[in-house]
């Protein structure tokens, strides 16, 4: 079926339309709340002030329509009507993020607060024209509290709390898999590769050996972090996501040192596969340092002398071939 236009919508209508998109408003605003609620405590209280805004506004509306037109409310909405933006429903998206929802809520406060300067237009009834003026007033000031919805939280010092929050939840659920695969990765490999570069003094066979340790352990670590923990409640995230960056970051390591042994030059191959390693070496102690809070002397010991030991195994072993 064809949509109306809105010059064609009756006063009817127009308050059985504004009926419906303020409980649509509502029902956002409270998925934005629940979604901001763990990360943005703050903003996710604004959140819900504002669902119960438009609750009322939403009243309001009914008691008007039900004083002037009786029980039934014919139901029309925002994509029966011709103008209306299509909205993206970035309230389902978890983790939620807050400058999506400042966008959002900037478009959907500026589309309702046109809908009512035009209804203005088209309705005659005075009390009717006094409710749907109120109800622009109270969108305009929505409207500023999106738009300064960066500056309230800096200034409440919700914002560092927020921020705080923010940095926390990307530790645990980026940073910790993905600094634990990239160990794994770079330190667990080394072994095989080199005993295999060793052994044949073939580059070709130390990177066919590379590539399966690479691969294999990226898989493995993969399903190993998903199936550990379903975030419920370290709040480490989704599994999945653990996953994935845990296998990829395991499989990247491994293949930093793998990839030099595509030079035919056996000795060439395996002095540039040392340096790498070296430097896989170094950022690992530096995450480590940035994110961990480890001190930088102290991860750099750590990591290089574990990484030595199993660089030696593997050279020992190779040896033996």
């Amino acid at each position: 079926m064809a949509k109306k236009n809105f010059k064609d919508l009756t006063e009817r209508e127009i308050l059985a339309l504004a009926i419906q998109l303020e409980e649509e408003d509502s029902r956002v605003y409270g998925d934005f709340a629940e979604g901001l609620r763990e990360s943005y405590p703050a903003t996710a209280k604004d959140f819900d002030e504002m669902q119960a805004e438009e609750s009322r506004h939403r009243q309001r509306l009914i008691d008007m329509y039900r004083q002037r037109f009786g029980e039934h409310i014919p139901l029309i909405r925002r994509q029966d009507v011709k103008g209306f933006l299509e909205r993206r429903p970035v309230w389902l998206v978890r983790p939620l993020g807050i400058n999506a929802v400042r966008k959002q809520v900037e478009v959907m406060e500026l589309e309702t607060l046109r809908f009512y300067e035009r209804a203005l237009e088209k309705v005659s009834d005075a009390s009717t024209r006094k409710l749907l003026g109120d109800l622009a007033d109270v969108e305009r000031q929505h409207s500023k509290f999106a738009e300064g919805l960066q500056e309230k939280r800096a200034a409440t010092g919700a914002h560092k709390e927020e921020e705080k929050s923010r940095r926390r939840m990307f530790m645990l659920q980026v940073i910790q898999p993905g600094l634990a695969g990239l160990m794994d990765g770079s330190v667990s490999t080394l072994a095989p590769i080199f005993a295999a570069a060793f052994a044949t003094h073939k580059s070709w066979d130390a990177f066919l050996v590379g590539m399966a340790a690479s691969v294999g352990a990226g898989i493995s670590m993969a399903f190993a972090e998903a199936l550990s923990d379903d975030g419920s409640l370290t709040g480490r995230g989704r599994p999945i996501i653990r996953g994935s960056v845990t296998g990829l970051m395991t499989a990247l390591g491994g293949l930093g040192h793998t990839l030099p042994f595509l030079i035919a030059s056996f000795h060439a191959a395996f002095v540039v596969a040392v340096l790498v390693v070296a430097a896989e070496l170094a950022i690992i102690s530096y995450v480590r340092h940035r994110y961990m809070d480890t001190p930088l002397l102290s991860s750099a010991f750590q990591v290089i002398v574990g990484g030595s030991l199993v660089f030696a195994v593997g050279i020992l072993i190779g040896g033996q071939g």
